[in-house]
C-alpha cells in the first residue's frame, strides 16, 4: 500500500510504500520532481525522470521518501539536476560518506522513515528560488516556453540553462511532463479521453496517446487500470 501526506517543506511530499510482493516492478512516472528515499538499510536520491523508470522491487522491501517539487531538489543536493537525471544514486556520493552513515542510522532507528528523512532535508535549508518557481508555475498552467522566458526576463537560452540546473531538462520537456501529469489527473477522475486531450492542451487524442505511451511507456487507459 503507497501513502503519502504534505511535508512541511513548500510543495513537498512524504510518501512511503509498505513492503512489496515478488515479481512486483515499479514503474515510476516523470514528474520534474526529484527524491530522498530510504529502502534496505540505504539513504538514495532519486534524480528527475526524462521518462517511465521502470525496475523490479525486491519483495519484502519498504520504501519511504520525500518527493521535492519541481527546480528545489538542487537545493537540498546540492547538485544541479541535470547531473542526477535518470539515476538513483546513493546519498554518499553526494555528500560526506560520514555525515550519511549517521543519518542512515538515524532513519533506521526512526518509528517514522518518512518524518526522519524530512527532518534530514529540513536541516539543509532549501532556500526557494522564486524565478525556477514561477517558471515550474507557468509551465504547469500551459504557457508557451518562449512567454515564460519573457515572462520571467529571461531570454529562450538563459531559460533553457537555468532549467538543466533546476529541473533536470530544458523548459520544454518539462511541460510535456507536467502536461502529461495534467492529463493523469484529469483521467483517473474519470474524464473521457477525448476531453482530457483537449483540457490539458493537446491537439487531439491520438496527440495525447502518443505522448504519453512516449513518456510512460505504456498506454493511458493501462496507466488509469
Amino acid at each position: 500500500m503507497y501513502g503519502e501526506r504534505a511535508s512541511r517543506l513548500p510543495g513537498a511530499v512524504v510518501w512511503h510504500q509498505e513492503p512489496v510482493a515478488a515479481g512486483h516492478v515499479q514503474r515510476i512516472l516523470p514528474d520534474g520532481c526529484m527524491d530522498l528515499m530510504w529502502y534496505g538499510d540505504r539513504l538514495v536520491v532519486a534524480g528527475p525522470d526524462s521518462t517511465a523508470y521502470v525496475a523490479p522491487a525486491p519483495p519484502g522491501t519498504a520504501y519511504a521518501g520525500v518527493r521535492f517539487p519541481p527546480g528545489t531538489g538542487p537545493a537540498v543536493f546540492g547538485v544541479p539536476a541535470w547531473e542526477l537525471r535518470d539515476q538513483r544514486v546513493p546519498l554518499d556520493d553526494l555528500w560526506p560518506a560520514g555525515e550519511v552513515r549517521r543519518l542512515a542510522e538515524r532513519v533506521h532507528q526512526a518509528t517514522d522513515p518518512g518524518a526522519a528523512l524530512e527532518e534530514i532535508a529540513a536541516a539543509r535549508r532549501p532556500v526557494p528560488d522564486r524565478l525556477i518557481s514561477e517558471v515550474a508555475a507557468r509551465l504547469r498552467a500551459g504557457e508557451p516556453v518562449r512567454a515564460t522566458a519573457a515572462a520571467v526576463g529571461l531570454s529562450d537560452r538563459q531559460l533553457y540553462r537555468r532549467s538543466l540546473a533546476a529541473f533536470g531538462y530544458g523548459p520544454k520537456t518539462l511541460a510535456r511532463i507536467m502536461r502529461m501529469v495534467r492529463a493523469l489527473e484529469l483521467a483517473r477522475a474519470g474524464t473521457a479521453f477525448a476531453a482530457v486531450a483537449a483540457a490539458a492542451g493537446y491537439a487531439d487524442q491520438a496527440h495525447l496517446a502518443r505522448e504519453v505511451k512516449d513518456l510512460a511507456g505504456v498506454p493511458l487507459s493501462a496507466l488509469i487500470r
